[in-house]
């Protein structure tokens, strides 16, 4: 495929009526000023059947100027042939020759510029009491290259102008398009919180909602405590909902969430929400200070124990849910969850997006890292690698 020139031949733009009106109204008064000074030069004001003809000429090239843009090349040439023996034709040869070197093709350009040449000449020679046939080939030359060139800068301008307009237009999109993906983007992302962080505080009420409704040997405070925490997770729950919703609504393009996102440093208390439900959890930390990771890297964590905590409350809530946390900065954070396997006959379990796993395993990606889940030697395991920077 060729290389396409940057300033490629546009297309001429459609006329307004003043602007055709203009150019009929140039050739008419350029022809006629012609033809007058012919008449009263060459002819000394004494009217001849010639002069007639070429006022019919000239009034003839002004009409073809009409169907200029559909045969440019034709009305141009048509155009100069008649102005070789017609002065009334003038301005239509001006304004034809103008509109043809506007297109910038040589293979047009030079025919009509030969053509134009010869026609001049002929003029000239043929009228009486004209200069010599030297000084009518070097004025001939001059006026049709100064036509040619008024024209080429013309047409010039005229695909500048159409190659910014159309840049603009493309850079305009190409805004609209960045902008349509930065909030998809963002969407994208909230979304993904919405179901970290709903996931597991709608699992804690689906637990004690159904200890409620299965353990029917409960104490009065065994159920007061067990509606409380319900109570409470919902709470939460409700406040986590409005906050992404509200951030979803006045959502800006390159804004990100103004809500406080958890680190490592929240780690404690989510391990300690996640034993006050219920659930058996053993932390191992190899890590020493938790707030020594970056922020990015301590929310991806976050999010990746949480969501295994949740996944463990679903489908193996009676078993013991080790988290464990190993390395150091300039190498990379390895996070491993791992609990057994439930046995025996499940149990209903809160209905889920089967998405949590993906979207975690997104998540390292994106951070350039990597997350494996898979069932090995009885235990379901989760284990991600992230990038830890100096």
């Amino acid at each position: 495929m060729s290389k396409v020139d940057a300033f490629q031949i546009a297309p001429p733009l459609p006329l307004s009526r003043w602007q055709s009106t203009w150019r009929y109204l140039f050739a008419s008064i350029c022809g006629a000023g012609f033809w007058i000074a012919t008449f009263y030069n060459a002819y000394h004001l004494n009217f001849r059947p010639y002069l007639a003809f070429d006022l019919v000429l000239g009034v003839i090239s002004v009409v073809s100027m009409r169907w200029r843009r559909r045969y440019p090349l034709a009305i141009a040439l048509l155009a100069s042939a008649i102005g070789g023996v017609s002065s009334a034709a003038s301005g239509a040869v001006i304004v034809t020759a103008v509109s043809l070197a506007t297109r910038r093709k040589w293979p047009e350009i030079i025919p009509l510029a030969v053509v134009g040449v010869v026609a001049s000449v002929v003029y000239f020679e043929t009228q009486p009491g004209q200069a010599a046939l030297a000084v009518s080939i070097v004025f001939t030359a001059v006026f049709v290259s100064a036509l040619i060139a008024i024209g080429m800068y013309v047409g010039a301008r005229r695909d500048l102008l159409a190659t910014l307009r159309e840049r603009a237009d493309r850079a305009e999109s190409d805004q609209s398009l960045r902008v349509q993906q930065a909030q998809a983007t963002e969407r994208t992302r909230i979304a993904r919180e919405m179901h970290d962080a709903l996931a597991h505080r709608l699992s804690l009420v689906a637990l004690h909602a159904g200890a409620l409704e299965y353990c029917r040997e409960l104490t009065d405070d065994e159920v007061a405590a067990a509606a409380a925490i319900t109570r409470q997770s919902a709470h939460d729950a409700l406040h986590d909902l409005h906050e992404i919703l509200g951030v979803l609504r006045t959502l800006e393009p390159n804004s990100l969430p103004e809500r406080p996102q958890p680190t490592l440093t929240d780690l404690p208390s989510l391990v300690q929400e996640a034993v006050g439900a219920g659930t058996r959890v053993r932390l191992v930390n190899r890590i020493g200070d938790l707030a020594s990771a970056p922020d990015a890297i301590g929310r991806s964590a976050y999010r990746m124990i949480q969501e295994g905590l949740t996944n463990a409350r679903k489908h193996a809530p009676d078993t013991t849910v080790d988290v464990t946390l190993s390395g150091t900065a300039g190498t990379r954070m390895v996070l491993e969850i791992r609990n057994p396997l439930r046995v025996g006959a499940p149990i209903a379990t809160p209905p889920g997006s089967g998405l949590g796993l993906l979207g975690l395993t997104e998540r390292a990606e994106l951070m350039g890292g990597q997350l494996e889940h898979l069932s090995a030697d009885g235990d379901f395991l989760i284990r991600a690698w992230l990038p830890w920077p100096a």
